[in-house]
């Protein structure tokens, strides 16, 4: 069965903490806090889980480049504990550039073959208890000596990675529990391009791919005008949709030109015929948006496509006040019911 969370956007931590409440009581799956050049996730999924009782507390995602590996472990590990028990680490690298240009790291090559080192090394540092880690990796290197007795853990905290193109989604068959996917993934793209790369990359580690849940963002606009959802909607798309990355997933779509038309807009800084280039067929294939009602109806199709669904509100060009209005919706349709 399909389930469903909550991407949480928010101008402040008070704010996410109290929408994360929301959401919580609404009987919502999981939360899931994302992390920018303005924002830290780590810091989010404290508010979130000191917030909320029952939903899994998420990462969508941390950035692994940034953190070295012991750090990364030690967060999810205190926040574990501090969510008692309710955390899913799910990491990413980020594009190329972000990997360079925000995080200094000099080797940017073989993102998959990053992920698919430190994630076992993660693993291997939450279980410390096993020995001494002497470990040296084409990314990472570490001679980790306890200096006393360590606990075994608590649990397992299931880890994701992001993924756009197949090499990345192999990844996550490959080490991880979960994919992160990107907002702009549609049914087509999971269905055709997904599902077969973390299959290969179950075979090759030699388990089932039922094994990793498939999640991802969707992007979901509720107004009670519905040209007014959908141009919000339509903004979200053309920001992700100027980035040359993702263009495997226009592709797929039928949506190059469309993608082309947007990037030369991006490159002028004109946003207006950026959001203009975004498609109506663009719309009603990467998002949902419409009415109230539309919008649950419109959910429908990615029920057996993905694991799990993260409601993820549009904030490109839209104020703060509206992007609350539209978590507040969303939070009220709650399209599985309690659960």
């Amino acid at each position: 069965m399909t389930t469903y969370g909550i991407a949480v956007v928010a101008p402040d931590l008070p704010a996410l903490a109290a929408t994360a409440a929301a959401a919580d009581r609404a009987g919502f799956d999981a939360v899931w806090a994302s992390e920018f050049y303005s924002r830290s996730g780590s810091i989010s999924m404290a508010a979130m889980a000191l917030s909320t009782k029952s939903c899994r507390i998420g990462s969508s995602i941390l950035y692994g480049v940034g953190r070295s590996p012991l750090v990364l472990a030690s967060e999810a590990r205190d926040l574990d504990e501090l969510s008692h028990g309710r955390v899913v680490l799910g990491i990413g690298n980020g594009t190329k550039r972000m990997m360079s240009d925000w995080h200094g790291i000099a080797d940017t090559s073989a993102p998959a073959l990053r992920m698919e080192e430190l994630v076992p090394l993660v693993r291997r540092i939450w279980n410390l208890h096993e020995g001494p880690i002497r470990h040296e990796g084409r990314f990472y290197r570490m001679n980790l000596v306890p200096t006393g007795e360590v606990a075994p853990p608590t649990r397992d905290i299931p880890i994701i990675t992001a993924g756009v193109r197949p090499r990345m989604c192999e990844a996550a068959g490959r080490v991880a529990d979960g994919l992160a996917g990107h907002p702009l993934f549609t049914t087509t793209y999971v269905e055709e391009v997904v599902r077969p790369a973390i299959a290969k990359g179950a075979a090759h580690a030699g388990r089932p791919p039922s094994d990793i849940e498939v999640i991802s963002m969707v992007m979901c606009s509720i107004h009670d005008d519905p040209d007014v959802a959908r141009r919000e909607l339509a903004q979200q798309i053309a920001f992700y949709a100027s980035v040359k990355t993702y263009e495997p997933v226009l592709d797929v779509n039928g949506f190059v030109k469309q993608g082309q038309v947007i990037r030369e807009a991006f490159a002028r800084r004109d946003l207006t015929a950026m959001f203009d280039a975004v498609s109506d067929d663009m719309i009603d294939t990467m998002g949902v948006a419409g009415t109230a009602s539309q919008v649950r109806d419109g959910l429908r199709r990615y029920e057996g496509v993905l694991d799990h669904v993260m409601l993820y509100p549009p904030s490109i060009a839209i104020a703060p006040e509206r992007v609350q209005e539209n978590l507040d919706s969303l939070i009220a349709i709650h399209p599985a019911g309690a659960q």
